[in-house]
Order: C-alpha cells, then structure tokens, then sequence
C-alpha cells in the first residue's frame, strides 16, 4: 500500500483558494499512490480563527466537490484533511475521506476541541461520533489532533474493527515531542498503522511542527518529515497488523472494558 502524506506550509498571506490550487496541483504529481493524507483545516488554517465562520461550507460544498473529482483523477483514496463545515446554524471542524472513484465515504467531526490558546472551542460545535471505514486496506479510523491525546477514542475505532489509524492536525511545535510521542503510542497500543499529516510555517504567530509519521504496530516511525513543507511517501503492508496481533494478542488480554457511548 503506497503512502503519501502531504506537509503543507500554511502562509497567512496565502487565499483559501490559493491555497486548495496549490495542494491539487501536488497531489497531480502523487498518481499512483494508494493513500494520500492531508492537514487539518488547513484550506483556512487552523490558528485563523477569524476566518472560520466567513470560510466554511455546508458538506455538499466547493471543498468537498473538488476533492471528490480529484479524487476520482487520480484514482487514490484521499484523507482531504478537516474543514470549517457548516450545518443548521452550527459549525464544525468535519474530515473527510474519499475513495479512488469519487466518493464521499467517510466524515468525521472533531470530537476534542482545543481550548489551551485556542478559540476553536468557542466558534465550534464538537462531534459526537467516531467514524470507522471500510477500504479495499482494512478499516480505517479518522481522527483529529488534540484527539491524539484521549486513547479511548482510538481503543473505540479499534473496537469497531479499525487497523488504520489516520491523523489529520495543525499540532504546535512547542509541543513537538508530545506530537511524535502520541504518534507511537496509539498505534503501538492498538497495534495499527498510523499514518498522520501536520502542518508546517509561522501562522498568526504560532510555529506548527511538521513531522509528519507513518507509524506501524510495533510504534516504530518508519517514515516522518521534518521541519519544511514536503510530501513523505512510503509503503506498508496492511498484512503485517493481524500478523503481529496474532502473535502478540494484547488486545485480547483487556481486563477493564472502557467501552463506551460518546454522547
């Protein structure tokens, strides 16, 4: 299974349509990838947060239309990263995953919302559901940034089945190690792939960390970027995850049952 996860620099001066030029037009070099994974919010921008009401777009909207056909071009699935979507007088912060013929197969409403130096929480309405989606790879759980810090929210999409986990954020640098640390350990505790992609640049005066991971079950990095904008692009044999499961059966050796409802 071929990888690609995209490391957008996000510049303040940049236009949302600008910016969404610029990621179709990288990801018409990316034919041939299986997988391709973008940041979170980042056609706004996560940390502009005067621009989410006036930017954001019902689901059946120009974001999601683009991405579908772009999708459908380049015959991979497409994690589009988040958007600011509206819905009945509420806005949110939805992911979306596309297949390889267009379809809108999977949508995901930040469950988390940030609120350490972040006014996310007070312009938008969290979700309530976890999403889990079946591919031609496996099931594959979405999620969001700061969710990286509540395991039982992956434990959850694991429950359901999930074996890829993928991790759309706009996470700070300032806590970078934090970022690369929970990249391990969710996927090393759920013995899933994670595959995450982060934004880089100096936006609205926060710097965003980038390093960007592809993880596999044992929690071992086995591709990452670094500090710039770039495209990290790897293979993975989804195979691996019921192999190592099979011999190391951790999963099955729970005591505590922490599965639950989010309401």
């Amino acid at each position: 299974m071929k990888i690609a996860s995209i490391q957008l620099e996000i510049k303040d001066s940049e236009s949302k349509n600008a910016r969404i030029d610029r990621v179709e037009s990288m990801i018409d070099g990316l034919k041939g990838q299986d997988l391709i994974v973008l940041p979170e919010t980042w056609a706004t921008g996560y940390f502009s947060f005067d621009r989410y009401i006036e930017e954001s777009e019902e689901l059946n909207g120009n974001f999601v239309q683009r991405f579908s056909s772009k999708a459908k071009e380049v015959n991979s699935y497409i994690f589009a990263g988040s958007f600011i979507e509206k819905n009945n007088g509420k806005y949110y912060n939805t992911s979306v995953l596309f297949s390889p013929d267009g379809t809108l197969i999977g949508t995901y409403r930040k469950m988390h919302l940030f609120r350490y130096g972040s006014k996310e929480g007070q312009i938008l309405t969290r979700g309530n559901e976890t999403t889990v989606v079946d591919t031609e790879f496996g099931k594959v759980g979405l999620s969001t940034c700061y969710d990286l810090r509540f395991p039982e929210l992956y434990r959850a999409e694991v429950d359901l089945g999930a074996e890829l986990l993928l991790v759309t954020s706009a996470w700070p640098h300032r806590r970078l190690e934090h970022w690369k640390l929970f990249n391990s350990v969710r996927a090393l505790e759920n013995q899933c792939f994670l595959i995450s992609s982060n934004c880089v640049g100096n936006t609205n005066d926060v710097l965003l960390a980038g390093h960007s991971q592809v993880v596999d079950p044992w929690g071992i990095v086995v591709a990452a970027g670094g500090d710039e904008e770039t495209i990290i692009k790897t293979e993975i044999d989804p195979s691996q995850i019921s192999k190592i499961r099979d011999v190391f059966p951790n999963l099955k050796h729970r005591v505590l049952d922490r599965q639950e409802e989010f309401s």
